[in-house]
């Protein structure tokens, strides 16, 4: 019963980063605007949260320079193809190959770093039950965190007048802005907005999940964010199952290897992105289903008259 609390944790922890960002990109999505640069953008923001930790010793300015990293590098990406009119995935293809490189760069002299101890967590009373204790109550404030956020965007989103204009510019941003909304100015502000969560995302991983820094850590991470709005049909709450889904199959391998399970590691390292072309694969079967709750915009250029 122990394994499986751990697994139950672990699960978590894992599935806190992919719903960072998979939220942020959700957010983007919702505005019309596809971002296929979730990889390179959190890897720039994974390098620039290890190193303000390292230099600070706080994880508050960890995370907000990663998200400040995510924020600028999403900015540039929302100005090229909102007002310049470049090609969304192609400008996303080349962001995500630009952070991979760049932070590869900037993080040479930071592979052999140390940071300061990390702190452990624990709810009062509730981090001591025996099994649920360690697996539920023990996370890092930004794993209940998510889930906050979560919940926040499913009332910005549906409830609040502000969400209803970010849907409806993409929906339909020429109606939007017969209407008097400045549509390149909100998708922007979506941009950045995402943006900035799959920068906190980066943080997370390489200040609390690992806490290290090495090239290429995000390992895929960014795709599987990208795959996971699909998968929920641009709903917050299931985009927020699928992430710890996809974490739970992630932290899988691992208690796998550990119980002893004779199976390739290769095998065991490539089934969460077999997980993603399965479910992806499933979806795609109803394309009925995507169209009717897919943003009617998405990838879209909109040139006002």
């Amino acid at each position: 019963m122990e394994a499986y609390a751990l697994l139950l944790a672990a699960t978590l922890n894992a599935g806190t980063v992919l719903a960072l960002a998979a939220l942020g990109l959700l957010i983007n999505e919702k505005a019309g605007v596809v971002n296929l640069g979730a990889e390179g953008l959190m890897l720039c923001a994974a390098i620039a949260g290890f190193v303000a930790v390292v230099h600070t010793g706080s994880d508050l300015l960890g995370f907000a320079a990663g998200m400040g990293a995510g924020a600028l590098l999403a900015a540039l990406f929302g100005v090229l193809v909102i007002w310049l009119g470049t090609n969304q995935y192609a400008t996303g293809l080349a962001l995500s190959l630009f952070g991979v490189g760049f932070s590869a760069f900037v993080g040479i002299k930071y592979v052999q770093e140390k940071l300061p101890p990390r702190p452990q967590f624990s709810w009062p009373v509730l981090g001591d039950i025996p099994l649920l204790g360690p697996a539920l109550f023990k996370q890092h404030p930004l794993v209940y965190g998510a889930m906050l956020i979560a919940a926040a965007l499913i009332w910005f989103l549906y409830k609040s007048r502000t969400g209803l204009v970010l849907r409806a510019v993409g929906e339909s941003p020429a109606s939007a802005h017969a209407l008097g909304y400045p549509v390149r100015l909100i998708r922007l502000a979506a941009v950045v907005a995402g943006g900035a969560l799959c920068g906190l995302a980066g943080a997370y991983l390489s200040v609390i999940y690992t806490p290290l820094w090495v090239e290429g850590m995000v390992a895929g991470k960014g795709w599987i964010a990208l795959a996971l709005t699909t998968f929920a049909t641009w709903r917050p709450a299931r985009v927020l199952l699928g992430a710890y889904l996809f974490g739970g199959v992630t932290m899988l391998q691992f208690h796998l290897q550990g119980a002893g399970v004779d199976v390739p590691s290769q095998m065991l390292t490539a089934l969460p992105y077999l997980a993603t072309i399965v479910v992806l694969a499933l979806i795609s079967r109803n394309p009925t289903w995507i169209r009717v709750n897919m943003p009617a915009s998405l990838g879209k250029p909109f040139h006002p008259g």
